[in-house]
């Protein structure tokens, strides 16, 4: 019976490859790879392991004359941007050894090289060796190449993300329109259903053909057969494309594990995704602190609080930052899964156990104290260990997460949180009893520029408690992706108001971005500028209407569905309007005890006995497959998850199936601003994986 454990150790196994390669060698490694080695055990495994340095997969790298050994690890195919880096370093060297690892499979390659035949062996890395030869000056020098699939990162015990795939994200309905501007007249697609694999942009296509590859390569280490089930456009074409994987059909016909894998997209349920709902303290550690440079998921924590300098516009880049990610210690280990997936009040009361039983353990002097948790308390029990070398090392990750949470809860911007959450709920009880246009109008007020920092009224709100842009976009998407919801009116009259409305919001929310004094990462990327100095009005109100533009389409994403079509509780007089986790509906029909067949769940491993099957099913009884069939469950969530969601999962089986086996996977662990980045922000056709 394959156990979550077996995929839990899979990244372990195959990080245990690149290591066996590593000895006396400098290695360079790409970002992507960087924070799937930082969730399993970090540089550290590579020095360890022999390794001589670790350093960026750039063209402003090289290596000395006596470091001769090389291992380059990267996520992206041996082509174009990839391979002139390596060229580069290399020329810039001394090697006469050369290892290159690449995450994407050799079947890929042969792919995105145009080769359709099947071929015995690996030429095109044979190809690349010889290159490599070529590069280090002498044919008689030794360069391998291999695909290791090292690519998912053990964030918890309940999460494996693939940060080599964190911008794959479902088809939008702009998505559509740019495909189908290609196509013949008589060839283009209705909707997003309707779309194959075959006519998705080439760079895509390749992105999910690994991402398949890596998928069949974890079910080959632990010796399984999954029934793939999906939901969703995307996802359909992900399990299509893993159930037509070539190696896969060997694998079925004698792997001994049985396990359901059920794909579903983002898009069903953004909501959730942008919403302040979710009582989580991890979602909002992610929300309000920076990004670890070069990583998805990791936040910096400043940890000048452990040390006796002081604090200056400069001592914040003495210290190298603090993670989340806490690989060496089990206590800490212990306080992140039950941060990851418990409510807000239970983590933080579990913050400070764990940090008043270090400090205890370490006889120091600790004043105790009952109730209420608050960011100082937790500021003066991680201040007892400063200066104290052998205690710091002993406890690190602990009071790493520590700083991180007493860092979130006295942040400026956490009021923006519940002032987001309030209105949030202000629009939900709205949606029952309006029409979409006249609930939208509800956000008129709050477009408007924020006063500047030296602003400070008497008796008004501080700028930071001010909803900002980002802010004003994420009520946006959250209120689009429930438009379906409202209450009808008269079509054509609502469609011509909706219209004149969104000019309206399209010139507010322009003025906003522009009155902006820093531009967000949000707004950058929206933008496509650094500094406000060099955003003009018309990029503002170009970017504003291409917001509008994916918004409009927002609402419709679950229109194929038959029976998941609604993430919305309309208030009955006595019970308040409430949204409806998507993903809690999913649970809830696979492990509904009568196992109903759910439309919307579609199974996707039957290939063409299921369509004969489905044939045959007019004149005779044919039993489908179940998700519930198999010991364990899989949840590809195709788009990122949220924290919320994880708890989610878990409190889901808890209560309708105890003691079953499930594990969460997906691209990447979400805060409320990624979405929107997502949605608006990202060349979502053109994945960059080194074409």
């Amino acid at each position: 019976m394959p156990m979550t454990e077996d995929f839990l150790r899979f990244p372990h196994q195959m990080w245990e490859k690149v290591l066996s390669k590593v000895k006396k060698a400098v290695v360079f490694m790409d970002s992507r790879c960087a924070e799937a080695l930082h969730w399993s055990g970090g540089a550290a495994l590579l020095l360890e392991a022999g390794a001589r340095n670790l350093k960026e997969f750039s063209s402003f790298e090289a290596c000395a004359e006596n470091e001769p050994k090389a291992v380059f690890v990267v996520s992206t195919l041996l082509k174009g941007r990839t391979i002139d880096v390596i060229k580069d370093i290399i020329s810039l060297s001394h090697f006469q050894y050369c290892v290159v690892i690449t995450t994407v499979a050799h079947s890929v390659h042969l792919v995105a090289n145009n080769v359709t035949t099947e071929m015995e062996g690996n030429p095109v890395f044979e190809q690349f060796e010889e290159k490599l030869c070529e590069w280090m000056g002498n044919m008689n020098y030794t360069a391998e190449v291999m695909h290791v699939p090292a690519v998912f990162a053990p964030v918890s015990q309940q999460l494996l993300l693939t940060p080599a795939f964190a911008h794959l994200f479902p088809l939008l309905f702009p998505d559509l329109e740019a495909i189908n501007t290609k196509r013949p007249e008589k060839k283009r697609f209705g909707s997003l259903v309707d779309m194959d694999m075959n006519s998705l942009p080439v760079e895509l296509q390749l992105e999910i053909k690994s991402l398949a590859a890596v998928l069949n390569a974890m079910f080959e280490a632990t010796g399984t057969r999954e029934e793939s089930f999906a939901v969703g456009p995307m996802s359909r074409i992900i399990a299509g494309e893993l159930a037509g994987h070539p190696q896969a059909k060997n694998r079925r016909k004698t792997a001994p594990n049985k396990a359901s894998i059920i794909f579903v997209d983002r898009t069903m349920d953004l909501t959730g995704a942008v919403g302040h709902h979710g009582d989580n303290l991890v979602e909002k550690i992610l929300t309000v602190l920076e990004p670890l440079p070069g990583h998805v998921t990791d936040i910096q924590v400043d940890m000048l609080e452990l040390t006796s300098l002081q604090r200056t516009p400069h001592s914040t880049n003495i210290l190298a930052p603090g993670c989340l990610a806490q690989t060496q210690s089990p206590a800490a280990q212990a306080l992140w899964e039950t941060m990851l997936t418990s409510k807000h009040k239970e983590g933080v009361m579990e913050v400070r156990r764990h940090l008043v039983e270090a400090a205890s353990k370490e006889k120091l002097p600790i004043k105790m104290g009952l109730g209420r948790v608050t960011p100082e308390q937790l500021r003066s029990y991680v201040q007892l260990f400063r200066s104290r070398p052998g205690m710091l090392e002993s406890h690190c990750g602990v009071l790493q997460l520590g700083l991180a949470t007493a860092q979130t809860l006295r942040h400026p911007i956490m009021p923006r949180w519940d002032a987001c959450l309030a209105f949030e709920r202000l629009l939900l009880q709205a949606l029952g009893d309006s029409d979409f246009t006249a609930v939208l109008r509800q956000l008129l007020p709050l477009m408007k520029p924020r006063r500047g920092e030296d602003d400070t009224a008497s008796g008004s709100r501080s700028r930071e408690e001010e909803c900002g842009p980002d802010e004003l976009i994420l009520l946006l998407v959250y209120l689009y992706s429930l438009a379906d919801e409202a209450q009808p009116s008269d079509q054509d009259a609502e469609e011509e108001e909706l219209e004149k409305l969104e000019r309206e919001l399209i010139g507010q929310l322009t003025l906003v971005i522009t009155q902006e004094q820093h531009l967000s990462p949000l707004l950058q990327k929206l933008t496509g500028c650094d500094t406000p100095e060099q955003l003009t009005m018309e990029q503002a109100h170009a970017a504003a209407e291409g917001l509008f533009e994916t918004l409009r389409g927002l609402s419709q994403t679950r229109d194929h569905l038959k029976q998941l079509r609604s993430v919305y509780t309309a208030s009955d007089g006595v019970h308040q309007a409430t949204y409806r986790p998507f993903l809690r509906q999913v649970l809830e029909e696979v492990f509904h005890p009568d196992r109903p067949e759910c439309p919307d769940i579609e199974y996707m491993s039957g290939g063409l006995t299921d369509l004969l099957k489905t044939g045959f099913s007019m004149f005779m009884k044919v039993t489908r497959p179940h998700p519930s069939d198999n010991p364990l469950l899989l949840v590809f969530l195709v788009g990122g998850v949220t924290a919320s969601e994880l708890r989610l999962i878990k409190e889901a089986v808890s209560t309708h199936k105890p003691g079953s086996q499930v594990l969460v996977l997906s691209t990447r662990l979400l805060r409320p601003t990624d979405i929107a980045e997502l949605l608006f922000a990202t060349p979502r056709l053109s994945p960059d994986i080194g074409v």
